[in-house]
């Protein structure tokens, strides 16, 4: 397995930051993007060839190899500012998708500033301040929520596993929020005892509700909830008349 061929330091110098693709040879398709200096983008294949690290990534460049033929190397943009690189990078990989890259995370700020449908960015730049007149729970998702992800998933991260205490049973709704916005309510049933998702949380007996989208609750919805949140408070629970 040969390495691939480096830059110069005058080439080096010339190009600044940029932001590259690993590309497919056989089907044409990119499965990385990055951005870097220097040798930056050789880089992963000098580490796959000598390395044992597992990724996606590096076991997508030996497959490449294995089969005789040499990862294509293209640079998209170049002469950047290490910001410019940052957006460019995300851009990317928010356009073509963290599901058929073989990068880990999206780029930066993507859930910030990234790929949003119309209404998100209503939601995001437009959110009004409600008022909860009905006894619920807000349970702030921000950890692990995505912007475009599937209705399914976003109740999944919402209803568990959490740190509750008795005042549970008084809330008949539970609010999805994320960045003081609400994206979901749902009716809760009933909740039940369940282990912390985590070995490194420290408290393990967590508790999860099972429930349904709240049809008649769709207009909290897109609404800000900031009133009711500390600023600084990094409790993911808040009641609300319960």
């Amino acid at each position: 397995m040969s390495i691939a061929k480096r830059f110069s330091a005058s080439v080096t110098e010339k190009l600044g930051f940029y932001v590259y693709f690993l590309i497919d040879p056989e089907t044409d398709q990119i499965f990385y993007v990055g951005k870097g200096t220097g040798n930056r983008i050789f880089a992963h294949l000098e580490f796959a060839l000598k390395s044992p690290k597992e990724s996606d990534k590096l076991g997508k460049i030996r497959e490449i190899h294995q089969q005789g033929l040499q990862v294509r190397h293209r640079i998209h943009r170049h002469g950047l500012t290490e910001k410019e690189a940052y957006e460019v990078e995300a851009s990317l990989i928010d356009f073509i998708g963290l599901d058929v890259l073989t990068n880990k995370v999206s780029g930066q700020q993507s859930n910030d500033r990234g790929q949003m449908t119309v209404t998100d960015v209503i939601a995001l730049y437009e959110a009004p301040q409600i008022e909860i007149h009905e006894p619920a729970i807000l349970i702030t998702v921000n950890r692990l929520f995505r912007r475009g992800m599937e209705a399914a998933a976003l109740y999944e991260i919402t209803r568990g596993n959490w740190v509750v205490g008795k005042r549970r049973e008084k809330a008949n709704f539970a609010f999805a929020v994320y960045d003081g916005i609400v994206r979901q309510v749902y009716e809760i049933h009933h909740w039940f005892p369940v282990e912390a998702r985590s070995p490194n949380q420290k408290i393990r007996q967590r508790w999860r509700f099972e429930g349904k989208v709240s049809s008649a609750m769709q207009h909290y919805v897109g609404g800000s909830v900031e009133n009711y949140i500390t600023l600084g408070n990094q409790n993911p629970i808040k009641y609300i008349n319960c």
